[in-house]
């Protein structure tokens, strides 16, 4: 996601004989941040790429829950193969090179990746909410047919909504001095005016955000209100137990899932903030703080991986596989990985 001053201009001649501006940085400087921003995306794509190994290659981890978060690790790793290198270019070299048309291209997987990462958490909340508080009716409703259609829905929403507002400029409506930038400009100004800029926010962030918290917390209450009911039993039965152990399991992926959301608010809120109040400060808020902005969301990318790692046994233990070369034998692919006491 990116918004740029949009200055009234009446000719190009503020641009003199090119599109893009001297950068103010030396070779050294451009080359730190090269180094530094490659080093991220690299690392963001093999990250992910792990994750969609794992689940896709072991039978034991497909699950409606596990098929939920490889759909949102293609988000993450299409952001790091993607979106991030052209993102880096623009960034370090203060210039958009690749054309006015592959502009909108990049903002329109840009935004609509965001989105796609945001739907996705909604589902793993409503998912969790469901394996939690409905766990009788859970496997008739989150089945393998209903899973592929709501990862289709969060793949289609996002991207009708983010290539229909990009190719037709209505972001850019009533906005004074827009189309002599498109043409006078390199740096690719892709500008929401104070009603998209308001739409993006309540319903591409703030919006499921508050669904998320609400149904987080309505399943930690749950699960707190059923631990006090079988602590006050004298005895467990077998059974019980069982029941027990499957929803302690359950409890461990929400509070996993729940870090997870987490992460991408405190990523991406400032940028979808900024892109809110900026139409209302007449588009002042200075490049160098936006272009900050939208790369603290991409990092979302880089720390999910992370995540799993730190709180999911069986991602740290299938990395291990992957890089003994263990998955290249196919009868390897039925290995116990998850153990009684891991979350799914």
């Amino acid at each position: 996601l990116r918004v740029l001053e949009t200055p009234d201009l009446t000719d190009c001649s503020e641009f003199g004989n090119r599109s893009c501006s001297e950068n103010f940085r030396s070779a050294g400087v451009r080359g730190v941040m090269y180094l530094f921003i490659t080093a991220v995306f690299i690392l963001t794509i093999f990250g992910n790429l792990a994750i969609i190994i794992s689940i896709s290659y072991f039978k034991q981890l497909h699950s409606p829950t596990n098929f939920l978060i490889l759909s949102m690790a293609v988000t993450d790793f299409l952001m790091g193969f993607a979106i991030m290198p052209y993102s880096m270019v623009r960034s370090v070299e203060n210039c958009w090179v690749f054309g006015i048309i592959f502009c909108k291209v990049h903002y329109s997987f840009d935004l609509m990746l965001s989105l796609v990462s945001i739907f996705h958490l909604c589902s793993i909340a409503v998912d969790r909410f469901y394996a939690i508080c409905h766990p009788l009716h859970y496997p008739s409703t989150m089945t393998p047919a209903a899973i592929k259609q709501i990862v289709a829905l969060c793949w289609a929403m996002p991207a009708a909504f983010a290539f229909g507002v990009v190719f037709s400029e209505a972001y850019a409506s009533g906005i004074e001095g827009y189309e002599m930038l498109i043409k006078c400009s390199g740096l690719c100004p892709i500008v929401f005016n104070k009603l998209w800029g308001a739409f993006l926010f309540i319903v591409g962030l703030f919006g499921p955000a508050c669904i998320m918290i609400g149904i987080y917390v309505k399943i930690f209450t749950v699960s707190q209100r059923h631990t006090l009911e079988l602590s006050q039993a004298h005895r467990l039965t077998k059974n019980n137990k069982k029941h027990e152990l499957s929803k302690n399991k359950d409890r461990k992926a929400a509070k996993t899932l729940s870090i997870v959301m987490l992460g991408f608010l405190i990523c991406w809120f400032p940028c979808f903030f900024a892109i809110l109040i900026d139409p209302f400060l007449n588009f002042s808020t200075p490049l160098s703080l936006f272009d900050s902005l939208n790369w603290f969301g991409y990092l979302n990318s880089f720390c999910n991986p992370l995540i799993y790692g730190f709180f999911y046994p069986w991602f740290r233990k299938t990395f291990k596989y992957i890089l003994e070369g263990k998955i290249l034998n196919t009868h390897f692919r039925t290995i116990k990985i998850l153990s009684e006491d891991q979350s799914q």
